[in-house]
């Protein structure tokens, strides 16, 4: 049964599916912030492969329709971002700010732990896109001889991190005005932070979305400088 199950891509995709919806489901009933569906999904589908025997390799390959839909999800983003384009223009010098101040506070971190924690040159190019879009990510991390599933990994965790956090912060911090809110979000979490910021309205969610592709090609661009650093 489980050669079976793990040989189906379809399978791979109702799994994927069926766990988010759960941890959806779970998380709009308890109202937890823990409760990310991401997270929780992530962990259901995990125990599911364990008690079923299923390699994670097969399940990565019946997933290669979801993985494939990423680039064009992310490009989707563009919706909400063009319905706010004027209000974007007014506002564009503050937008710059953020983002080049985020991604770069972001780089610089990455880093300085990795210089603290004496980690490999491998697992630091693989941590220095975790706060880009997994399909950006991925290629960035690539590109100087990264490992593509460490910097998933991060990406991954950086956005659910973002998501649970990112509200407090922003209660915290008295960070009123949905273009910052959008700024915070995109830069710091992309995808999963864009997600969050749509429940502050539609301007967090545009400036959010602008936000992530900039950060992203911010990133792209200071990778090798940073790669170089001693």
């Amino acid at each position: 049964m489980s050669n079976f199950l793990a040989s189906s891509s379809l399978f791979a995709v109702v799994l994927t599916l069926a766990a988010y919806e759960v941890s959806r489901l779970l998380q709009k009933k308890l109202k937890w912030a823990i409760l990310n569906p991401i997270l929780v999904g992530a962990i259901l589908v995990g125990v599911v492969l364990a008690v079923a025997r299923i390699p994670n390799d097969d399940y990565q390959e019946g997933c290669e329709l979801i993985n494939w839909l990423l680039t064009p999800a992310t490009v989707c983003l563009a919706l909400p971002l063009h319905a706010q384009v004027k209000l974007l223009e007014k506002d564009w010098r503050a937008i710059a700010a953020g983002i080049v101040g985020g991604t770069l506070t972001s780089l610089v971190c990455v880093w300085g732990m990795s210089r603290l924690f004496v980690l490999e040159e491998t697992l630091y190019c693989s941590m220095l896109p975790k706060s880009v879009t997994t399909a950006m990510g991925m290629a960035i991390s690539e590109s100087g001889g990264g490992i593509a599933a460490v910097t998933t990994a991060a990406i991954i965790l950086t956005g659910i991190i973002g998501g649970i956090v990112g509200p407090s912060l922003i209660k915290l911090l008295h960070l009123t005005h949905p273009v910052a809110q959008g700024v915070a979000f995109g830069t710091a979490a992309h995808v999963v932070g864009t997600a969050k910021a749509a429940e502050f309205g539609e301007t967090a969610e545009a400036v959010s979305s602008l936000a992530l592709v900039v950060a992203g090609v911010l990133t792209a661009i200071l990778f090798p400088v940073f790669t170089a650093l001693p």
